[in-house]
């Protein structure tokens, strides 16, 4: 960009080569390729120590000599350059899978603002390289399949004392559309516009005719500014200046022009960040805008507005309409509680909320614009998100539904009728494997039953009896005599699942807690004995077998529900041995399900035993296997996935775990009966789909996040 006369802050660049140059002479390499390679993202503990490991690895290794030479060769010419002998620099990172088209990576890799001396210069490079490793990074690469080593390089740049600054689009990143323009600004720092940290203005700009067509002022509460040491100082601003004009018409059309040759100089749209310094415009970042997401828009027509009751009113972010049970969270503690699907409300987003927007159905913010993390993010998850609605936290307290239009940036009370809970896919791709989904939050099986699924392949009770019983455990309703209430409530969840995804199938699996789960709810301590490793302890069908009082309630409930509704399913977990799957048998014939029509028993697949007793099982009415896939692979492999030490022996592509999924389906098509498998492996692993496509598998039930993405891998295995 300097090259091509774009004023850009001088610096010099700390090139990916000598990252690689230290990698090799640390002998890093292999050792890092080895710890990720066998890690499980989804395991937080694990992926928590990895990162702690590999940056302390990089942190430690000596820095080639070179290396430091070309370092402090570079920081001194640009205090020459700049005629500052202490010059304050920025320390970016630039990743060379970072915000690009296909991914962005928002603010994971770390940078460092008013950095001075040859010293600190150097050892902020060596932080760069360490984000590399910080568990956001290594999640996000894995679960994108980002191909090859990654590699970073460091840009130390002059720092800009901005009066005004932030960020221009060369396209509106809401919309697509490229014959506008839209900047958003605020007074001082651009950190504050990037983060979310405020509500900026918002400018919109005709391409061909870059004069002022709308303007929007936000509410700015204040601004980062440098005090005399270079260090960055927060300054609260006084109503009247929050709320003041931060361009003027002039500035808008500059800061036009300059997205524009920025655009023009790349050819392919950019976001750009902008600073004025007085008169003086800088250039201080620039990137490809990325993707936009995975779901398309809602289809179809909304109500008109008037029949809308309109909570808040924000930016459109990122587009399309998704209703949901609202999640109001003011710290990331919080977040903790968010379910799938819920909309995620907090004042801000970081990068440290990722984990949680993923699981979120779509962002509403208080704070920030077009330009914020929030909104970046949400684009590139494909989650309608609608921003600086400034009352997000406060409107109401959660727990109520509501409807989020990303498009139109507002937020409406309850579930409108024209708004399906997730956009429906227009194009389905058509498997002979089933894709199944796993289930348990009765508030998300209207939206997860309108998208491209034949069914529930895992309902977990679990779920629907703390919601029903309010965390209560089920022992002290039936010690005070209430067994006939627990029916009803329970019958009230499993029907809002049955109805939903009506007449396809719906396999319940009775309630599995583990005795330490079970002592958690209120009363559990009267009734659950401690083990010292409850995961192969009291569970599944032998809990069934010595306590049946709960199961047979729990059987009553589905035999409620298939008076009117037939799709439901049994499926008994954690079935160790024939002796215990026969006790099993008997209390579900004195039930009455298995006089019923079209009634199916299944079994969970998670001990190995499941292997030399599947004969004897059919004998015994069963219709269906399906594969638990986590407790399979522990069992197998003899690795307990919560301890840290046994961590990187846990893997569900290992052999022996592979041959004993081969030998259950295989078993399963010579005795006529269906397979599947519960698990996140076929939507992360495309080659895992196609083993399991090869080895005949029925169906494959995965996450709500994960629909897609596996049918894809279906489909793909399949051709």
């Amino acid at each position: 960009m300097t090259r091509a006369g774009l004023p850009v802050p001088p610096g010099f660049v700390v090139t990916a080569r000598a990252y690689h140059d230290f990698l090799d002479l640390a002998g890093l390499r292999e050792t890092i390729d080895a710890r990720i390679r066998t890690l499980d993202v989804d395991d937080h503990e694990q992926l928590e120590a990895a990162a702690k490991e590999l940056q302390r690895a990089t942190r430690d290794a000596a820095m080639p000599d070179a290396v430091r030479a070309t370092i402090v060769a570079g920081y001194r010419d640009l205090a020459d350059r700049t005629g500052k002998p202490d010059v304050s620099v920025a320390v970016r990172s630039s990743a060379t899978m970072e915000d690009t088209e296909a991914a962005s990576f928002a603010g994971m890799n770390r940078s460092f603002l008013n950095v001075h001396g040859e010293e600190d210069v150097v050892a902020r490079v060596r932080e760069v390289w360490a984000s590399l490793y910080g568990p956001r990074v290594i999640s996000y690469r894995k679960r994108m399949n980002l191909p090859g080593e990654p590699e970073i390089a460091s840009i130390a740049q002059q720092m800009i004392d901005a009066e005004t600054s932030g960020v221009g689009f060369s396209v509106d990143p809401a919309t697509g559309d490229p014959t506008a323009i839209v900047i958003e600004g605020a007074f001082g720092l651009g950190e504050v516009v990037v983060s979310g940290q405020v509500e900026p203005d918002h400018y919109g700009v005709n391409k061909a005719d870059p004069r002022l067509k709308s303007a929007r002022i936000g509410y700015k509460r204040f601004m980062l500014t440098r005090d005399d040491a270079g260090n960055n100082l927060r300054v609260d601003l006084p109503p009247e200046r929050a709320d003041a004009r931060v361009l003027t018409d002039e500035q808008v059309a500059a800061v036009a022009e300059l997205v524009r040759r920025a655009e023009e100089h790349y050819g392919t749209p950019h976001s750009t960040e902008w600073a004025f310094v007085g008169k003086d415009l800088y250039i201080v970042q620039s990137r490809p805008v990325t993707s936009g997401g995975k779901r398309p828009a809602a289809p179809g027509t909304p109500e008109a507005a008037t029949e809308r009751k309109v909570l808040l009113r924000g930016l459109g972010a990122s587009p399309g309409t998704i209703f949901g049970v609202a999640r109001v969270v003011r710290t990331i503690d919080e977040a903790d509680g968010l379910q799938p699907g819920e909309i995620l409300a907090p004042a801000m987003t970081s990068p440290d909320w990722v984990p949680f927007m993923r699981r979120a159905g779509a962002i509403v913010t208080a704070h920030g614009g077009m330009t914020s993390h929030a909104a970046i993010v949400s684009r590139g998850l494909g989650l309608p998100c609608v921003v600086g609605t400034r009352h997000a936290t406060e409107t109401h307290q959660g727990g109520s539904t509501i409807t989020v239009d990303g498009g139109a940036g507002v937020v409406y009370a309850g579930a409108v009728a024209a708004a399906p809970a997730v956009p429906v896919v227009q194009a389905r791709l058509v498997t002979a494997t089933k894709l199944m989904v796993n289930l348990g939050e009765p508030e998300r099986a209207q939206e997860v039953a309108a998208r491209p699924v034949d069914g529930v392949g895992l309902l977990r009770a679990e779920f629907m009896l703390l919601s029903a019983l309010q965390g209560t455990h089920p022992r002290r309703l039936l010690a005070n005599g209430r067994g006939e209430e627990f029916v009803d409530r329970m019958t009230e969840q499993l029907r809002v699942f049955a109805d939903a995804f009506a007449p396809r199938p719906v396999i319940y699996r009775p309630t599995d807690f583990r005795t330490n789960e079970f002592r958690g709810l209120k009363g559990g301590e009267e009734f659950e004995p401690k083990e010292e490793n409850p995961m192969i302890g009291l569970r599944g069908a032998y809990r069934y077998v010595r306590d049946p009082e709960l199961f047979r309630l729990e059987l009553q409930v589905l035999r409620r529900i298939r008076e009117t509704r037939p799709n439901p399913q049994l499926m008994t977990p954690f079935v160790r041995t024939e002796r215990e799957l026969r006790a099993c048998v008997r209390l579900v014939e004195e039930s009455g399900l298995l006089d019923e029509r079209d009634f199916e028993l299944w079994i969970m697949a998670e001990v190995p035993s499941v292997v030399h007793w599947l004969d004897a099982y059919a004998k015994l009415g069963v219709k269906g296997v399906s594969i638990g896939f986590n407790d399979l692979t522990q069992l197998v492999l003899g690795v307990d996935r919560d301890s840290e030490p046994l961590a990187p022996l846990f893997d569900e592509r290992d052999h022996a775990v592979t041959e004993t999924i081969r030998a259950i389906v295989t078993t399963c098509r010579r005795l006529g009966i269906h397979s599947s498998i519960c698990d996140r492996a076929p939507s992360v692993h495309p080659d895992y789909a196609e083993t399991l496509v090869r080895f005949g598998i029925d169906s494959i039930s995965v996450n709500p996040d994960a629909i897609g993405q596996t049918r894809y891998n279906i489909a793909a295995a399949e051709q």
